[in-house]
Formats: structure tokens, C-alpha cells, sequence
């Protein structure tokens, strides 16, 4: 990923900017997802669906709880059937995308602004904060 990161800066002319979004080291969290990801990547083909329906499991079961709670049950069934509206692919390849999603490379917000402002970029939008598991987002203007 560093490599990556330096490498992003190389076209990028004075005065220009640069857009990023990496995932959020949230510490343990990010290590046990890097061991479910690497597992999922090292399982034989007929063990990566039921290690994807249990790695999932909780998650889903807490959306289908929580509609009942509202007593919307449909919303946790238009979040199969209608997920593709808003993310371009349906909701079991998007779960398969994030459990077997390998290499999985995290950093601190802190670990990425340190970088790029040590390579003359200064940034001048930030959104992390609540993001959990997803992704910071930066945009860096190069100064020099």
C-alpha cells in the first residue's frame, strides 16, 4: 500500500490535487479482519460460501433485528432484493467482496496525512471519524 501511496503522488503537478480513501486501522478489529479475509482466500472453493454465511451471520442478524425492532421487516428483505440499486452489485457479492476482499491493507488517518504532507502536499479535506471499518477519505494539493 505505501508504495501504492507514493506511487499516486508521481503525476500529481504543483498545485494539483490528489484523492484517497483508505481503509480505517481500527486496530484489533482491522487485525481480525485481515485473518478472516486471508482465511477465506486460503479455503478450498466448497468452504468459502459456509465460511462467508458464518463470517456474515452476526451482522445480518443484527439488520434483521433491528427492522423488526422498527417493525419494517422489509427493509432487511428490500436489503437483498433492492441492494443493487445503490451499490451496483447485489447484496451476496458485495458481502463475498468484502470477506475475501485480499490483500486488505489498513492506515490511521494520522499514518496518511504524516506521509503525503513529509512529500509537500497539504490537506485540504478530511472525512473519517464514525467510519468504523470503512474508509477515510483525504484530498491532499500538492505545495511544492
Amino acid at each position: 500500500m505505501w508504495k501504492a501511496l507514493e506511487n499516486a503522488l508521481i503525476p500529481v503537478a504543483a498545485g494539483g490535487k490528489l484523492l484517497l480513501a483508505i481503509y480505517n486501522d481500527t486496530g484489533s478489529q482491522s487485525a481480525r479482519w485481515r485473518w478472516i479475509k486471508k482465511t477465506y482466500n486460503r479455503l478450498p472453493r466448497l468452504m468459502k460460501t459456509p465460511f462467508a454465511i458464518l463470517v456474515s451471520a452476526p451482522e445480518e442478524a443484527k439488520s434483521l433485528v433491528r427492522s423488526l425492532a422498527r417493525a419494517r421487516p422489509s427493509e432487511y428483505i428490500q436489503s437483498w432484493t433492492q441492494y443493487d440499486q445503490n451499490r451496483g452489485m447485489n447484496h451476496w457479492h458485495d458481502l463475498i467482496d468484502w470477506v475475501g476482499g485480499y490483500p486488505y491493507e489498513v492506515a490511521k488517518p494520522e499514518e496518511i496525512f504524516d506521509f503525503y504532507r513529509a512529500r509537500g502536499f497539504m490537506l485540504t479535506k478530511l472525512k473519517c471519524g464514525a467510519v468504523g471499518l470503512g474508509c477515510n477519505e483525504f484530498v491532499f494539493q500538492r505545495t511544492s
